[in-house]
């Protein structure tokens, strides 16, 4: 098997970048004749809109603003080319948000990803992802079709009758969230049945450092991806086992949560993702998840950016004294005051009542003349606390709730 999945994996940066200069406006003109994007995308220049840069102009697409053009416009919202009678499949996922599929080609392109974890011709998947409404057991299957692999559409539970399916068949690798697996050896084990599989791709959960080990001790490399119902595959790992690699039909940036603003390399901050799915093209689609740009190149060869994997949730919104704090109304705050570089609002609890206190970034000794703002945008008064430029931590934090509910900790342990 070769290393590589195909040659765009190995690109130089300027091809890729050249890429993208046809495909972006391509992409863009497309999103501009759907429904969905006619008040978004109206009097955009797709033809300007080139490379990252020209992208950042453009407005995030956020999961909330889908599910309401979805109630709006039943059951896509006006964003495919197709209507749902057009597609093989359609998906419901929790919220609800329905998503499309097709079986032709490698539709979420998760192809990629299992061929870099060495999964190919004469390879068995056992697939416990699961099938119902929800697209994750579609999605895997369709990556093992595109590499040539069998596939053991297993979904979950009833783990006795797995690990017999598992060992009369030779499954050679597994396919599922990343736990699922150690329960299924655990009980291969119980019973005294070997299993001859030795690979483990895993999405949906985070693979713990000592989980990945416990499998390695046990013969089985384990390797993760990120994807999602609406974007397919985002990133994969590789052999190199190095921060995540980007899928080469997304463009992933990380921005400040609650903005579509790019942040430095390196900074956490919210992925944001366009995808070139002709048939459902997510122009700038707020992920809600946390990562950053892993700077350097991967070992394994592969010349695309990397993200450092998931890191947490960007969607902080959190309710203080009854009153829902948003990520963007933060972002509002910096937006209104040149003078403040970050912001960050930490909740507390004192004598038994929600403390706000927001923290501005500004080299302005007196913050108090901010309260005003700060009780306009955020509908709360709180502790304005001044913090020298650089700071507050990089962290892709904009709300921090440093609560702890202690007495229902206590309850639930002793129940």
């Amino acid at each position: 098997m070769s290393s590589y999945y195909d040659a765009l994996e190995t690109r130089s940066a300027q091809d890729r970048a050249a890429f993208w200069a046809k495909a972006l406006p391509a992409q863009i003109a497309r999103a501009q004749a759907l429904p969905g994007y006619a008040q978004t995308l109206a009097g955009v220049d797709a033809a300007a809109v080139t490379g990252p840069a020209a992208l950042a102009a453009l407005p995030v697409l956020r999961k909330a603003g889908l599910v309401a053009a979805q109630r709006a416009q039943p059951p896509f919202g006006g964003f495919t080319t197709r209507p749902a009678s057009g597609f093989a499949h359609v998906f419901q996922s929790p919220g609800p948000i329905y998503e499309p599929g097709e079986v032709t080609g490698d539709w979420w392109r998760l192809g990629r990803f299992l061929h870099a974890a060495g999964i190919g011709p004469g390879d068995i998947v056992q697939n416990c992802f699961g099938y119902h409404l929800t697209p994750a057991g579609m999605i895997f299957e369709s990556g093992a079709r595109a590499v040539g692999a069998a596939v053991l559409p297993a979904g979950t539970g009833q783990t006795e009758l797995q690990v017999r399916a598992a060992a009369d068949l030779g499954v050679t690798a597994y396919a599922g969230t990343p736990d699922y697996l150690k329960v299924i050896l655990e009980k291969a084990e119980s019973l005294g049945v070997t299993l001859v599989l030795s690979r483990a791709v895993v999405s949906g959960g985070a693979l713990f450092p000592s989980l990945r080990g416990w499998y390695a001790d046990r013969g089985i490399t384990c390797l993760q991806c990120y994807a999602t119902a609406d974007l397919g595959l985002i990133a994969y790992e590789t052999p190199a086992q190095e921060g995540m690699v980007i899928d080469e039909q997304v463009l992933v940036e990380i921005v400040t949560p609650g903005t579509g603003d790019p942040v430095p390399e390196g900074e956490v901050g919210e992925v944001v993702v366009t995808t070139l799915n002709p048939d459902y093209p997510l122009i700038r689609f707020a992920t809600g998840d946390l990562s950053a740009v892993l700077p350097g190149g991967s070992p394994c060869g592969r010349s695309n950016l990397r993200i450092r994997g998931w890191m947490g949730r960007a969607d902080q919104t959190t309710k203080i004294k009854g009153m829902f704090v948003r990520p963007e109304q933060v972002a509002a705050l910096v937006a209104r005051h040149p003078e403040i570089a970050r912001a960050r609002v930490v909740v507390s609890r004192e004598d038994d009542m929600d403390v706000m206190t927001v923290r501005l970034e500004t080299a302005q000794e007196d913050v108090q003349g901010f309260a005003d703002s700060v009780a306009d945008l955020l509908k709360l008064r709180g502790r304005l606390e001044r913090v020298a430029p650089g700071g507050l931590p990089r962290d892709g934090q904009v709300i921090e709730d440093q609560r702890r509910y202690d007495t229902a900790v206590a309850v639930s342990s002793a129940e």
